[in-house]
């Protein structure tokens, strides 16, 4: 049988975000599969060396829609660090409880996305139902109900009071009643485990070698969670549970995200009802002393890693942002060999991925050494490229 090659995305129904992948076919199943970055570069490291520490969180929130706290946090972590700061348990509290609902929220879109891409659009509904009671609450504490606005250098902008905390736990008791029935399709729906189980393999030693992370790694028996193995915020005070399963494939990335969501609702309640009292703030110089941090956090996706070099002035010297679907990306490869074509829109979405959070920038690799490309000089390369093969997009 001959072998075939077809690009998918970077535009493509199956897709939700611009990434391309290339994928090599015998038949109906997938040989060989490559991924291309880079398609969508939108500079936010480098803004933010041109802009001051608390310009640069509001920048750093919108690398990502969903994993907006969990970007803003993982930089201010870093900053605090180099500054030599420790904020008031009050706000570490705050934070993590802002963290956990964001994780909710992020599962259960990723459970209803997951619902639809298999044709269970019951599933699909009933998730995002249930999700914007989250969004709600979100919106509640912040104003907000995707970047929130929650951090500042040196603690939090906003307060948790008695009666968003009485919501918070009302709409966790209505939740936890409907994951029950998330868990029992995962586990016991015969046609929806059916579908899942045995797409997109990753053995534990393949999801080390390549470096899985989050839920990712954890369906492949991987025992490892940055809010546990290196605590941050109020981690260290709950007690928790690292959800893992060893199915190793979209099964079991499905049974691992909606477990988290029963430890998620167990974690809130325990910080609600053990919020202490302090100050939300504690003083941050405007000119952070010279030095360096990394900064590790447990996103909803898997660990997001932010480096913060200072110089100091009010302007980071370097941001750098290695968020957890770049990690993944390597195994999305070995996950889509040996399967079928139309396992391709599933096993890419069981990663739940955030292309524009990987944002990176193309060099092209010459005699005398390597290139940086701008975005005009990529542009003007894409016209030529289309030009020789009959197409002038010139005049876009």
């Amino acid at each position: 049988m001959s072998e075939i090659k077809i690009p998918i995305g970077p535009q493509h129904p199956a897709l939700k975000e611009p990434e391309s992948f290339s994928l090599t076919l015998e038949g109906e199943r997938i040989i060989d599969a490559e991924v291309k970055l880079g398609y969508n570069h939108r500079g936010i490291e480098k803004a933010c060396e041109s802009r001051n520490y608390i310009q640069d969180i509001y920048l750093i929130e919108r690398i990502c829609g969903i994993c907006s706290h969990s970007h803003s946090t993982c930089f201010v972590q870093a900053v605090e660090e180099i500054a030599g700061v420790e904020i008031s348990a009050r706000a570490q509290f705050i934070r993590t409880i802002v963290a956990e609902l964001e994780r909710i929220h992020s599962h259960l879109l990723w459970l209803g996305v997951a619902g639809h891409e298999v044709g269970f659009d019951t599933l699909f509904m009933y998730a995002w139902r249930d999700r914007e009671a989250v969004l709600d609450i979100l919106a509640l504490i912040s104003g907000n109900r995707v970047n929130y606005g929650i951090n500042t250098l040196g603690g939090v902008r906003r307060d948790i009071d008695k009666e968003q905390s009485r919501k918070i736990l009302e709409i966790i008791k209505q939740l936890t009643e409907r994951t029950e029935y998330y868990i029992k399709v995962a586990t016991n729906e015969p046609t929806f485990s059916g579908r899942l189980s045995g797409v997109g393999k990753l053995s534990t030693e393949k999801a080390k070698e390549l470096g899985a992370v989050g839920p990712t790694a954890r369906a492949s028996s991987i025992e490892r969670d940055v809010r546990r193995d290196d605590p941050y915020g109020a981690y260290a005070q709950i007690p928790f549970k690292v959800i893992t399963d060893n199915h190793a494939d979209v099964l079991g990335r499905t049974i691992v995200r909606v477990f988290e969501l029963l430890e998620s609702y167990k974690m809130l309640k325990y910080l609600v009802q053990n919020m202490p009292e302090g100050a939300l703030t504690v003083k941050v110089p405007r000119r952070i002393p010279a030095g360096e941090a990394i900064s590790r956090y447990e996103a909803p996706r898997g660990e997001d890693i932010h480096y913060v070099r200072a110089n100091g002035t009010e302007m980071p010297e370097r941001v750098k942002v290695r968020a957890p679907t770049l990690a993944n990306l390597a195994a999305i490869r070995e996950m889509l060999r040996g399967g079928f074509l139309a396992d391709f829109p599933i096993v890419i979405a069981a990663i739940d991925p955030c292309f524009s959070c990987t944002d990176r920038a193309i060099q092209l690799v010459k005699d005398n050494g390597a290139e940086t490309v701008d975005w005009r000089q990529l542009r003007d390369y894409s016209i030529d490229w289309h030009k020789k093969r009959g197409i002038d997009l010139s005049r876009i």
